[in-house]
């Protein structure tokens, strides 16, 4: 595959992506190289960030004002399989990516914006603090009352760039089908809506049976994964099933007054941690996080150390998998690089070369375009791209949901099996609830099939669902499919050329690969649980909040990362498999780590934590600062990003400040006097509402959003007049729920169809009659027996 890079800054990890899986990706630069090569934080005076999204990129230096070189530029485009521009890069050579395609028919042009090509919002400009903001995200993130806590700084970017790259992967498997190519108008703003923490998806096992409140501040979420004290740090438990909980209970020695089976249930353990954590913290008082680890483990309790990002960097685990390489990332200096996201049959596809020298290469392409061997099943334009897949979902909860809804949402056949004894944590739901909100966005477009797999019948069914499958999707701890009897040598030796795809924790090799892991264990492993706080936030545990019932300072408790967006990662490389498959025939074992997922997602921050810890090169800081400042109103915040110089001169001529105050006139001079210019900002922001700030600060040319909270979501005027959102309907939800339409503005990919999701079972005689060719008698004794089970209509 060929890959035209014309991106610059947070957009060449779109790219990265595509080269680490093998394309060709040739990069164009300007004269003296990609303005992205001075981006900040700097090793041995070269970008860590540049230096990370891009390598295995090959890079040729074009002239914008060189009639040659402007004509350059469009023949090798012409040549190119996919045309990815950041920013309207393309536009220097006199060409757009809307022109492109319109040119040349079979490519794929990708025009990546902060807001869109379109909408009355699209010249904003963003961070990913002010997108994490308009998300929704931030109301949602911090103490229950006071300031709201960002994020670590890198999470939004790498989001939007993972749903960019299988925006476009889904439209190239379209061109292959129908032989047309298409252009994408994609926002990282809309992706980060849907992509991240959706205020309208699903929010998780733990959530799945609340109703949301009015509470107007950020939740009271620290009990659901609570995160205890210990003599050398902090763990974080993450009780789910009632065989965890009876676990814990027998750790604690089994008090008499939790032994109520009432407990058993989430709710009710939710409710009772304050009286619960007494004892668990005078347990945990004198033990250290690895003691603490190893006795949860052999308890069966899901537990996790709350690391920083150096011990992980350094762990056994990761060092053993080969999640972590010793490279030269910039010239004369090594040091620790994170390899990439992505594992195909036990072999890793990621960080093989450094980003090239600006211009080291010419600008043609290395090989002829490859020409499939038995491509996939032919479309016409306009169809959905993956119509006539047939996925085998065996997924859970928000990863392995999120996969399969991918692809069910361009058209593909997913059967969902699943167990009578055993149904998707998703399933729970509200007393008096048929299903969980969560499970409907989750589950849209699928099929339901009953199936125990732990019979000899049923495991006979599912070996000729597979036979003729093009992927299982599963997201089992390791070992539980093989245990089951099928193995990925067991799938292949039934369908030569199947694609088994899934992810878990800590990935299916290494020491950490039979850890219990949730979304929660996974971020405090990797150090996201420790950089989610700020200054402001310790200050107020240690003192009113913590008296208010928060007994940390670390707020990532209501967030579903990495979960959503290893769901995409996993859909980018199964995607990619399916296209080597319908190459040459192979079938392909893919496997993501969530944990390596949350690393890639921060690199900068892991390398540039790497080095410093190394001592291996001097490091040059970023400079910007961004604030969640209070705005008019109750509990209304906005946040502004003062990235530059440049920035804070507008800002201040704004304020009606001076811009030569030597407190705020340099980098350096505004992170010294980070309070001060906090306190000075804030008088401005408090006359004004949210959107007010916003569109000041925007009109000067400054990145700012208001805090969104869900309802502002919906009446975002760049949002609905995109469409990023409509009304999905379901016959067991009393109210509409609104929901994603796509993942990127296509013009030749319809919206996601919106076919219900399925009771356990709904769809099982069907199944069986239709895809199977089971007799109606076969099947009624098969239910009979428990083999198979047929959810039926609700009452």
């Amino acid at each position: 595959m060929r890959v035209l890079d014309a991106a610059s800054g947070v957009t060449d990890t779109v790219t990265r992506l595509f080269a680490d899986l093998g394309a060709d990706v040739l990069k164009v630069e300007p004269p003296g190289g990609s303005p992205a090569r001075h981006a900040l934080p700097a090793l041995a005076g070269a970008s860590i960030p540049f230096a990370v999204h891009n390598a295995n990129k090959r890079s040729t230096v074009l002239d914008p004002h060189d009639d040659n070189d402007r004509k350059r530029f469009c023949e090798i485009a012409a040549q190119a399989d996919i045309v990815v521009d950041g920013g309207g890069q393309a536009g220097a050579f006199g060409t757009s990516c809307a022109e492109l395609a319109d040119r040349y028919p079979h490519l794929v042009a990708v025009s990546i914006t902060d807001f869109g090509a379109t909408g009355p919002r699209s010249s904003w400009r963003a961070t990913d603090p002010v997108l994490f903001a308009m998300s929704g995200s931030l109301s949602r993130s911090g103490p229950p009352t006071g300031t709201p806590v960002l994020p670590p700084d890198g999470i939004a970017t790498a989001t939007t760039a993972v749903q960019a790259a299988w925006a476009t992967l889904v439209a190239y498997y379209n061109r292959l089908r129908c032989g047309t190519g298409d252009y994408i108008d994609f926002a990282r703003f809309d992706a980060i809506v849907t992509a991240l923490d959706p205020a309208f998806g699903s929010h998780g096992q733990a959530s799945a049976g609340q109703r949301s409140s009015g509470w107007r501040g950020r939740p009271k979420n620290q009990d659901p994964y609570p995160i205890c004290p210990c003599q050398d740090g902090f763990v974080r438990l993450c009780v789910m099933a009632p065989r965890q909980w009876r676990g814990l209970r027998r750790w604690l020695g089994e008090p008499e007054e939790f032994q109520d089976p009432a407990y058993d249930a989430l709710g009710p353990r939710f409710a009772a941690w304050p009286r619960l954590s007494v004892l668990v913290d005078a347990l945990f008082a004198d033990k250290t996080m690895k003691e603490l680890v190893a006795e949860g483990q052999a308890h069966g309790v899901p537990i996790a150390a709350v690391l920083t990002p150096s011990r992980i960097l350094g762990s056994e685990h990761f060092q053993a998998v080969g999640a972590i390489t010793h490279a030269e990332l910039v010239p004369g200096v090594r040091t620790d690089v994170p390899t990439g996201y992505f594992v195909v049959d036990d072999e890793r596809c990621g960080f093989r070369t450094p980003a090239p020298v600006a211009g080291h290469d010419q600008p043609r392409w290395l090989a002829d375009p490859e020409t499939p061997l038995s491509g996939p099943k032919p479309g016409r334009l306009g169809d959905y791209p993956f119509a006539g897949l047939r996925i085998l979902d065996l997924g859970v909860i928000v990863a392995g949901g999120e996969l399969s809804r991918l692809f069910g949402d361009m058209g593909a056949q997913v059967i969902k099996v699943e167990s009578a004894d055993y149904p998707d944590g998703l399933r729970q739901s509200r007393f008096g609830a048929v299903m969980s909100e969560s499970f409907a966005w989750t589950h849209r477009n699928h099929l339901a099939l009953g199936l125990d797999l732990r019979t000899a019948e049923g495991k006979e069914i599912f070996g000729r669902l597979v036979a003729d499958a093009d992927a299982v999707f599963a997201n089992f701890k390791p070992g539980t499919l093989s245990a089951l009897g099928f193995s990925f040598d067991t799938l292949r030796s039934l369908n030569p050329r199947i694609v088994l795809a899934g992810s878990s924790a800590f990935g299916n090799r290494g020491p950490w690969s039979r850890r219990m892991g949730y979304g929660p264990l996974v971020r405090a492993a990797t150090g996201v649980t420790r950089l989610w706080t700020s200054d402001e936030a310790f200050g107020e545990a240690s003192a009113e909040a913590r008296a208010a019932g928060s007994r940390h300072a670390f707020f990532d408790a209501t967030t579903i990362f990495p979960d959503h967006v290893v769901g995409r990662v996993t859909a980018l490389v199964a995607l990619a498999a399916l296209i080597r498959r319908d190459r040459t025939g192979d079938a392909a074992h893919v496997h993501i780590s969530q944990a390596e997922v949350v690393v890639n997602q921060l690199d900068t921050l892991y390398v540039e934590e790497a080095a410093r810890a190394a001592g291996v090169g001097e490091i040059r800081d970023d400079t910007g600062v961004h604030g969640v400042y209070p705005c008019a109103g109750d509990d209304e915040w906005c946040v502004i990003s003062i990235r530059s110089d440049a920035d804070w001169q507008c800002a201040a001529a704004l304020f009606g400040h001076p811009a030569d105050d030597p407190r705020f006139a340099t980098g350096a001079a505004r992170v010294a006097h980070r309070r001060e210019l906090v306190a000075l900002v804030s008088t401005w922001t408090r006359d004004r509402s949210p959107v007010q700030a916003a569109e000041a600060l925007q009109a000067a040319g400054i990145p700012a959003g208001p805090m969104n909270r869900p309802a502002d979501i919906l009446v975002d005027p760049q949002l609905v007049a995109r469409k990023v959102l409509s009304e999905m309907t379901h016959p067991l939800i009393e109210h509409p729920l609104p929901a994603e339409t796509g993942p990127a503005h296509f013009r030749h990919i319809p919206p996601a169809p919106q076919r219900p999701a399925p009771l356990p079972g709904r769809d099982t005689r069907e199944i069986c009659r239709n895809v199977l060719g089971m007799s109606d008698e076969q099947t009624e004794r098969l239910i009979a027996e428990r083999v198979l089970f047929d959810g039926g209509a609700p009452a």
